[in-house]
């Protein structure tokens, strides 16, 4: 079976190449098999992919044709089954952006708040060049203890 894009199926309609589309049920939801006057079926697949395109109902998938200018189309029902909760991969990824997008959200809040701490600490400033000579004094003192238990 061929695969075709939203595109070509849109290219393929206006030049009079689609026999037919069915829309096939599969779970929770929808395929699109297209028929061509050249024999071959194809399904509807997204635009920079090899995967078949997944509708969520018939009506978006209806929407889809009339806009593209088919007006008639078959459906099969046959393995379609309204209460089936499909996890998709789309989902996943979704979820685990949202979760991200919340850690991250809730860093950068931790992060403004240590800020506006330390521009409200009353305390004076420390001078770069004192604190790099603290800091430098300190791993000396560190790898010199390491080399010693070595």
């Amino acid at each position: 079976m061929q695969s075709m894009t939203l595109e070509q199926l849109r290219a393929t309609a206006s030049a009079g190449g689609v026999v037919g589309v069915t829309l096939k049920g599969e779970g929770s939801g929808f395929f699109m098999e297209i028929a061509t006057r050249s024999g071959q079926n194809a399904f509807l697949v997204k635009a920079r992919s090899t995967e078949p395109r997944r509708f969520g109902s018939a009506n978006s998938a209806l929407t889809v044709l009339r806009d593209i200018g088919i007006a008639v189309a078959q459906l099969d029902a046959t393995n379609w089954d309204p209460d089936q909760k499909e996890v998709t991969q789309n989902r996943d990824n979704r979820a685990q952006a949202m979760r991200q997008a919340h850690e991250a959200a809730a860093y950068n809040q931790w992060l403004a708040a240590e800020i506006q701490e330390a521009i409200d600490d009353p305390r004076p400033s420390v001078p770069h060049n004192e604190v790099m000579a603290r800091m430098d004094a300190r791993i000396a003192r560190h790898k010199a203890a390491g080399a010693k238990r070595a």
